[in-house]
């Protein structure tokens, strides 16, 4: 069993991502975090979309009051659309299908698709994730991607990253897993800071962009590790379900 890690979304290669790959997707600092948050409020499902243009065009599908447009470009929440930092959704987003748009974390999510399965993860949910990987793999390659942000990698996906590899090599065959040189370089970069997931996060470039926007509320939250059962897959080429 083969676990490996890019370090960026623009790394995904859809041809090489192919049906006998499970790709595990992080953005951190926030899109898999705001995915798992939103489903945990009772979303009944997430449409991870490729920019405001397809989110608009997406939302004509269904009445305003079965949606909630939420996004965001190069940090800045787009216009008439909702804040994606969890706080801003809790009250927003239950019962509703949620319509997402983010600069990096839904577009590694879409550059994805054409793995056999694709996880949406985070700290939340990592654990979870791992668990039901373990259960229900047979042979398949793991890719676990770190999104990135615009074509640069980020400290707290890696991170993520080496969580999720920490907790599911500790549940296959007594940890006889075969981690890629990115792969066990996430790892042990984790276990070296297993206990500082706050300041990991706070202290990241994303992290400080989020501090300016006064949004420390949510840094906390998402650094919060194992706290959802919640297992967000992309199950149709086009939503991202709930399953515990």
């Amino acid at each position: 069993m083969k676990i490996h890690l890019l370090l960026k979304k623009e790394e995904i290669d859809s041809i090489q991502m192919d049906q006998n790959k499970i790709a595990v997707v992080f953005d951190v600092l926030l899109a898999t975090s705001t995915i798992t948050a939103c489903l945990n409020f009772g979303a009944k499902c997430v449409i991870p979309v490729m920019d405001e243009k397809e989110a608009l065009l997406e939302a004509k599908k269904y009445l305003p009051e079965e949606i909630a447009l939420v996004g965001e470009y190069n940090g800045l929440t787009i216009g008439g659309f909702h804040n994606p930092a969890p706080s801003f959704l809790k009250d927003h987003v239950g019962g509703k299908t949620v319509i997402l748009s983010t600069t990096n974390g839904t577009v590694a999510i879409r550059k994805s698709s054409s793995a056999k399965k694709v996880y949406a993860a985070s700290l939340l949910n990592g654990e979870a994730v791992s668990e039901h990987i373990a259960k229900t793999i047979s042979n398949e390659t793991i890719i676990v991607v770190c999104s990135g942000s615009s074509n640069q990698f980020c400290m707290e996906d890696f991170y993520g990253a080496g969580y999720f590899i920490k907790k599911f090599t500790e549940l296959v065959n007594g940890g006889n897993v075969e981690l890629t040189d990115s792969a066990q370089a996430s790892m042990l970069f984790y276990e070296s800071f297993s206990n500082s997931a706050y300041q990991i996060l706070d202290h990241t470039r994303v992290g400080k962009m989020l501090n300016a926007y006064e949004l420390q509320e949510d840094i906390r939250f998402v650094s919060q590790q194992g706290i959802m059962t919640m297992i967000p897959q992309f199950i149709d080429g086009k939503s991202i379900a709930a399953g515990n």
